[in-house]
């Protein structure tokens, strides 16, 4: 998926998608302020960034649309399921958890990738994947027990029977259930994403998980209507920054770098989200939040590097 001709600008795009995907934990909280369930934020975040390509999407490039093959439609379906799933679990972990620990445990992601990557899209599996992998095991053994326990001359614990047992650990584990949705939306979105285009493939994909996403809220007895004003800006500012602009950056980046390249540059969001969440929302992280983090980073950098293109 690599060309030789790289745009002058693609450093500073990668920087913008970055930044772009650092303010999703942000406008979040906002819209939970405003007492919005998860998985309705979740909903209206692919709904209206959907809504927002279709006029592109069925004008210039339905004639691409038309010429879509079964197999492309059925795991492009299959890829929006797993988005679908990726945000109803994360958006709703950070209910429970920080965003600093949360964002780490979803970015988790392209570690999974490069661990499938041997069965599923025959890469072979190097030594640094394997010491990537047990980095970040170790790392989130310490971010969950980053909210129970403190340095105090001493790890003091005595938070930790909550958080194994609290709503603490619950957050860390859909977190981590968002990575493992968002690596089977990866997988797929590898095979398929070389024979089409940027914009038939992200209204495919964002256009099932809304469905999806609908489905489920609908069965769950919540609706999408009845919210204040304030909640609909910040999700829409949601759907507009780090969705269109954030994730579909990074999908247009495809055509210029590796997949192993570009789930690396993801690995700034944890970063960008904690900056973020402490000037917006005064919010600071454990100590052991930051070492533990690190670790998963570290992790996820040797084995994402170590997956073939």
């Amino acid at each position: 998926m690599q060309t030789s001709h790289k745009p002058a600008a693609l450093p500073f795009i990668i920087l913008i998608a970055i930044l772009a995907i650092s303010t999703s934990s942000i406008f979040i909280r906002l819209a939970q302020a405003h007492h919005v369930p998860s998985l309705v934020i979740a909903t209206l975040r692919v709904t209206f960034a959907t809504l927002l390509l279709a006029p592109l999407a069925l004008t210039k490039y339905l004639e691409q649309i038309k010429r879509l093959t079964r197999t492309e439609i059925l795991l492009g379906g299959l890829a929006g399921f797993f988005l679908a799933i990726h945000f109803a679990t994360w958006i709703t972990s950070l209910e429970y958890t920080s965003v600093a620990s949360s964002a780490v445990f979803v970015t988790t992601g392209p570690l999974w990738v490069a661990l499938l990557s041997p069965v599923l899209l025959n890469e072979k599996l190097s030594r640094w994947a394997l010491l990537g992998l047990g980095l970040s095991l170790v790392g989130g053994i310490i971010v969950g027990l980053a909210d129970a326990c403190a340095w105090d001359g001493g790890f003091n614990c005595t938070g930790a029977e909550s958080i194994f047992k609290g709503k603490v650990m619950w957050g860390n584990f859909l977190a981590l259930c968002g990575a493992w949705a968002v690596t089977g939306y990866l997988i797929i979105g590898r095979k398929i994403r070389a024979g089409l285009t940027l914009i038939p493939y992200i209204f495919l994909v964002y256009g099932m998980a809304s469905v999806t996403l609908i489905i489920f809220t609908l069965v769950s007895g919540n609706t999408v209507f009845g919210y204040e004003p304030k909640a609909y800006f910040w999700i829409f500012l949601l759907a507009l920054i780090p969705q269109l602009i954030g994730h579909s950056t990074y999908n247009w980046s495809l055509k210029y770098l590796s997949a192993s390249l570009v789930s690396i540059t993801t690995l700034g969001e944890p970063i960008g989200s904690a900056v973020l969440a402490f000037f917006i929302l005064s919010e600071a992280p454990p100590l052991l939040t930051y070492c533990g983090g690190a670790l998963i980073l570290a992790g996820i950098y040797l084995s994402s590097r170590s997956a073939s293109t």
